[in-house]
């Protein structure tokens, strides 16, 4: 059985808490003193330490995009280069060895006049290979176009700037598939 509650079991006086209380935001304060830089000059501070933004392994990147296609997500990084592809640590050659992908991925570059300008690090997850060549061509795209806004009219004249829509359709109860249905007969 449990005993009943009394007097003396309450936390503490108001007075107590209080110096607690004070006796821990001394703490905090201290700790934080001791964490500030010499002065308390503000531009002081942020001249010191300059923020670098956009930085992958030393080197800094124009642009970071999405591309989407069916399954496949593309992330994109565009670096000042020499058209180097690099795709999941693999060349462009090694990871999509057929032709007709290499060429799609490349055309946003060839169309807008740069393929030698830039460096294109990507991270592909999901779908097949035609999916993740589809959204990387759409990264890419919209990669070029954070650089310089000056390409979207081009880009968008070629179709690169449009997300494909078409993704498998789902499954119906009571069929076999998205749509076909079980075979009927009459008699």
């Amino acid at each position: 059985m449990t005993e009943p509650y009394t007097e003396e079991d309450s936390v503490s006086t108001p007075e107590a808490v209080e110096a607690e209380f004070d006796a821990v935001e001394a703490e905090a304060t201290e700790t934080d003193v001791a964490d500030t830089f010499e002065g308390d000059d503000e531009a002081a501070q942020d001249e010191a330490a300059p923020v670098v933004r956009h930085q992958l392994n030393g080197a800094h990147h124009l642009a970071q995009t999405v591309g989407r296609r069916k399954e496949a997500i593309v992330r994109v990084r565009l670096l000042p280069g020499t058209g180097k592809f690099t795709l999941n640590g693999k060349s462009l050659e090694q990871y999509f060895p057929n032709k007709v992908h290499q060429q799609l991925i490349r055309e946003p570059l060839v169309t807008t006049e740069k393929p030698e300008t830039f460096d294109v690090v990507a991270n592909l997850r999901g779908g097949g290979t035609t999916g993740q060549a589809g959204a990387l061509r759409l990264a890419i795209a919209r990669a070029l176009v954070a650089v310089d806004s000056e390409d979207r009219p081009v880009l968008k004249k070629a179709g690169f700037l449009t997300r494909d829509p078409r993704v498998k359709e789902r499954k119906k109860y009571g069929l076999k598939k998205a749509r076909k249905a079980p075979q009927y007969s009459k008699r």
